[in-house]
């Protein structure tokens, strides 16, 4: 891979870029896909599911707010504003932390339980679909391996 120098700023080559733009177009187009079948056919959300399957892998089903948002990579006004929503559908709880009083849990309820349940046949459809089904097992594990590469450097 070349690299040009654009006075002491190292920038990408051709291939890099081409590699980059693929990367961020197959992200979207996916993700829009994604979030239409759940929308369609679930009435919810991409991001609201996001949210209700890393509490559904957390300890106890509950994450802190603050790691909540890094999971699921949206600021924290921004979570508060969807857990506020999965609240009022009764699909979160909120619950205070024991060991900070500043500090506030996110809870996944049992009917938050049964709607990820439901929403993930839509999901995991459309995963297989639009992505793992495109790809022999050999490319997908190149694929993850270059892209455990990328993330161990953020």
């Amino acid at each position: 891979m070349t690299v040009a120098d654009i006075g002491h700023v190292r920038v990408p080559s051709a291939a890099g870029m081409i590699a980059w733009r693929s990367f961020l177009k197959a992200h979207s187009m996916i993700s829009r896909r994604l979030e239409a079948e759940l929308m369609s056919e679930e009435d919810l959300p991409l991001a609201s599911y996001d949210v209700l399957v890393q509490l559904t892998e957390a300890p106890d089903r509950r994450l802190r707010m603050t790691g909540l948002a890094d999971a699921v990579l949206l600021s924290r006004s921004g979570l508060t504003r969807l857990v506020d929503r999965l609240t009022r559908d009764g699909l979160v709880t909120r619950q205070a932390c024991e060991d900070d009083a500043r500090g506030t849990y996110a809870v996944l309820t049992p009917a938050g339980l049964s709607r990820l349940r439901e929403a993930s046949k839509v999901h995991l459809r459309g995963v297989e679909e639009h992505m793992t089904g495109r790809l022999s097992d050999s490319e997908l594990a190149t694929l993850t391996c270059l892209l455990e590469r990328l993330d161990g450097e953020v």
